[in-house]
């Protein structure tokens, strides 16, 4: 495996091959779909506000090994041997993460801080071996990155180590540290001044911009996919009461809205856009670390609310019921609204109307029963895509007038 660093690992600028998202890449995605499925479980087994921030803090931290990873292959070529083994490599490091999931703030504390140490801590590593001479703007980058990684392993590690409130308060350190690394560019101001290593720069980091596009497109579409196959499963092991059946159609018009919100009119004039950016890399790492976070984030909260309306349709809804499909639904379209706004510098009206609408529904949901719920926030969803279908379609039939 050693022996390929003698090689290029690097994608060819300008060839067929530097924007494709390669097949390995999506096996990849399939493990960690699984990892971001397994934080519903934290979500459904302690729904209070610990519970709540448990499952973000976990969330947070998957998501944070995909996008590095998704960055990686960004400039690597997976039809290496060598790339293709560090992601066989990832992907089983990632199974047993997703394993521990559930019980990562118990007895599963030690292999989830393990298996996600390993592929943080391997990763950048691999990569410091990789560009050591080809890339060294990008080079000095990872070796930031794996100094402040160092950093958080120890918070990583003593949070494993301690129990109860304590392991919270070490692994919420561990990850605001990776986050504000990636905010200050990995910025080291003494190892830079002591060794003349150049600061890091966001435009350095030349990457692909419409690889970065698809990828996170087709991470949403797995994740989208995903959900239809829990809410099937649950739905076939229930009786298939009138109720029941509402509520598997609500969820599945749901999703099918959620897609339609973010492939139907945006993803692909983003590929074009992002492409046609002067600093890929800015635009890569405020789109789709951060923002997308929010989308997949969307995504996981509603199918969580999904599943409880499903398995209970009627009767009181309690208010984590209520919080996690608006407030699921509510990301989602914030996520949007922020992607759209950055790509193409747009405001769509449906999106903020359907935010409005569904905060509007809080109250009123602590009185309706699960399935009024769930429909009539899947009925918002539907609202917001037709609306900016419509508009956007007008838009169009306007300037082609024009011309």
């Amino acid at each position: 495996m050693f022996s390929g660093f003698s090689a290029s690992l690097f994608r060819v600028k300008g060839s067929a091959r530097e924007h494709k998202v390669d097949f390995v890449e999506l096996f990849f995605d399939l493990v960690f779909v699984y990892a971001i499925t397994q934080t519903t479980h934290l979500l459904i087994a302690s729904p209070g506000l610990a519970g709540v921030y448990r499952f973000f803090l976990i969330l947070l931290s998957v998501w944070w090994v995909w996008v590095f990873t998704a960055w990686v292959t960004n400039w690597l070529d997976p039809q290496k041997v060598p790339v293709k083994l560090l992601l066989f490599a990832l992907m089983f490091a990632g199974m047993l993460m997703a394993i521990a999931i559930p019980h990562a703030f118990d007895q599963a504390a030690w292999l989830f801080a393990a298996s996600y140490l390993f592929m943080q801590l391997g990763r950048t590593l691999f990569m410091c071996l990789a560009s050591r001479r080809e890339r060294p703007a990008v080079h000095g980058t990872f070796v930031r990155m794996a100094l402040w990684f160092g950093l958080s392993a120890a918070l990583w590690i003593g949070g494993a180590a301690a129990d109860g409130s304590a392991r919270l308060l070490w692994w919420s350190a561990a990850v605001l540290v990776e986050y504000t690394s990636a905010m200050v560019s990995f910025h080291i101001p003494l190892l830079e001044r002591f060794t003349g290593l150049v600061p890091s720069r966001s435009g350095d980091w030349d990457i692909s911009g419409e690889h970065m596009a698809e990828r996170c497109g087709l991470l949403v579409i797995i994740a989208l996919g995903e959900s239809l196959l829990v809410s099937g499963s649950t739905f076939a092991g229930l009786d298939w009461s009138p109720a029941t059946v509402k509520a598997f159609v609500s969820a599945f018009v749901a999703t099918v809205a959620m897609w339609w919100i973010y492939f139907n009119l945006a993803v692909e004039h983003a590929n074009e856009e992002i492409a046609a950016a002067e600093n890929t890399g800015a635009v890569g790492r405020l789109v789709y670390t951060y923002v997308h976070l929010l989308i997949i984030a969307g995504i996981v909260v509603v199918a969580a609310a999904d599943e409880f309306v499903l398995a209970h349709p009627s009767g009181h809804t309690p208010a984590r019921v209520v919080w996690a499909a608006i407030g699921g639904a509510v990301l989602y379209l914030g996520g949007n609204l922020l992607f759209k706004w950055l790509i193409f510098r747009s405001h769509p009206r449906s999106h903020y109307v359907g935010i409005l609408l569904l905060l509007l529904l809080i109250p009123g949901g602590l009185f309706l029963p699960p399935l009024a719920l769930g429909v009539l926030s899947s009925a918002i969803l539907v609202l917001v895509g037709v609306w900016e279908t419509v508009a956007v379609t007008a838009a169009r039939r306007s300037e082609t007038a024009v011309r």
